[in-house]
C-alpha cells in the first residue's frame, strides 16, 4: 500500500504538470502580450520543476525511494583517520539536514585520542537509499595532520556503507539459532543508567560473518530491535549485489564485490580540491562540500550510473 501510495503521488505529479503545460499553451494561442512575462516566469518554473522530476528517474533501484543505513569506519591512517571519520559523519548529517531526511545516529564507537572508529546512522526520507547509496565507498583525505608535532602531510582513508533500511512488511528469514547475541555496557554518552547497564547490543550472524553493534538506545531490547533492522538491511543487501554480480558475469564484467579503491579524494593541502575519480566531477570549494554540499557529486555519479547503462543497452 506504501508503495502504490507513493506511485500514485508520482503520478498526480506529473499529471499536474502536463496540466500546466496545457493551460500555458492555451494562454499563449491568445496572442496577448500582456501575459508573456507571466508565461516566462511560468515556463522557467515548469523547466526547473521537470529537471526534478526526470532526474528522479535515475533512481529506479528496487529500494531507490527508501529510507537508508549509512556507515562510515575509519581505515589507515591512525589518529587522523579517525578525525576523518568524523569529519565525514558530520558531513552526512548536515547533507541530510540540507534534503529535509530525518536522522539518527544508531551507533559511535569513539577513537582512542580523537575522532570515532566507526559510525552508523539511519537516514529517513523520500529517495534517501537512492540519494545516499552514491556515497559508498573509500574516501582519502590529504592534509597537514593536526596530530603530528612536525605538522606534516597525512593521507588517511574511511570507508562508508550505505544500506537500504528495509521495510518491516518485505520478508527476511533469519533462523535465530544462526545469531550470536553478546551484551556489554555502551562507551557512548547517554546517561548514568547506560553507563552502569549493559544495554549496548552486538549480533553476529554465524553464516554471514556480519557483525552488527548498537548502543545509542536506553534500553537493550531497543538495542537489539535496531541491530536486527541493520543485519536485515545488511544481509538483502548481500542478496542485491550477488543478483547484480549474475546479471554482469552474464554480461562479461567484472564485478568487484571488495573494498575497492577511492571514490573520492578530498585534497586540503598543498592545494584544495575535491575530486570524485568515478566522474571526474571536481570542485574546489572544500569546505562547502565538508558542510553537506554534495548534490553537485551525487547528481554526477547517478548521471553517470546511467550514462553505462544506456551504453551498456
Amino acid at each position: 500500500m506504501r508503495r502504490l501510495s507513493s506511485l500514485r503521488e508520482e503520478a498526480a505529479l506529473w499529471a499536474a504538470l502536463a496540466q500546466r503545460v496545457q493551460d500555458g499553451l492555451e494562454l499563449a494561442a491568445l496572442g496577448d502580450l500582456s501575459l508573456v512575462e507571466d508565461l516566462s516566469v511560468e515556463t522557467e518554473a515548469l523547466e526547473e520543476e521537470v529537471d526534478q522530476l526526470e532526474f528522479h528517474l535515475l533512481l529506479s533501484g528496487a529500494h531507490d525511494r527508501g529510507d537508508a543505513i549509512l556507515a562510515i569506519h575509519a581505515g589507515a591512517g591512525g589518529t587522523d583517520a579517525q578525525d576523518w571519520a568524523e569529519m565525514l559523519l558530520r558531513t552526512y548529517l548536515r547533507w541530510a539536514e540540507a534534503c529535509g531526511y530525518k536522522t539518527e545516529v544508531m551507533d559511535r564507537l569513539p577513537g582512542e585520542e580523537a575522532g570515532i572508529k566507526s559510525a552508523m546512522i539511519s537516514i529517513s526520507g523520500s529517495y534517501a537509499y537512492g540519494y545516499a547509496r552514491t556515497e559508498r565507498g573509500v574516501h582519502r583525505l590529504v592534509r597537514l595532520s593536526p596530530f603530528d608535532a612536525a605538522h606534516r602531510r597525512h593521507t588517511s582513508f574511511a570507508l562508508v556503507e550505505v544500506w537500504p533500511d528495509i521495510d518491516e512488511d518485505i520478508s527476511v528469514t533469519i533462523d535465530p539459532n544462526d545469531i550470536q547475541v553478546d551484551t556489554f555496557r555502551a562507551s557512548s554518552a547517554g546517561g548514568q543508567h547506560m553507563q552502569k547497564n549493559d544495554t549496548a547490543v552486538r549480533l553476529t550472524h554465524i553464516p554471514s560473518g556480519i557483525v552488527v553493534a548498537c548502543q545509542n538506545e536506553r534500553s537493550q531490547a531497543q538495542n537489539r530491535e535496531s541491530a536486527m533492522r541493520v543485519l536485515k538491511a545488511r544481509l538483502i543487501q548481500i542478496e542485491e549485489e550477488k543478483r547484480l554480480a549474475e546479471i554482469a558475469e552474464l554480461k562479461g564484467d567484472h564485478v568487484d564485490a571488495g573494498w575497492g579503491n577511492q571514490i573520492r579524494s578530498y585534497v586540503l593541502h598543498p592545494y584544495q580540491m575535491v575530486k570524485d575519480h568515478r566522474t571526474d566531477h571536481e570542485t574546489g570549494n572544500v569546505q562547502a562540500v565538508l558542510d553537506g554540499r554534495l548534490d553537485d557529486f551525487v547528481e554526477a555519479y547517478l548521471r553517470f550510473t546511467m550514462g553505462i547503462r544506456a551504453s551498456g543497452n
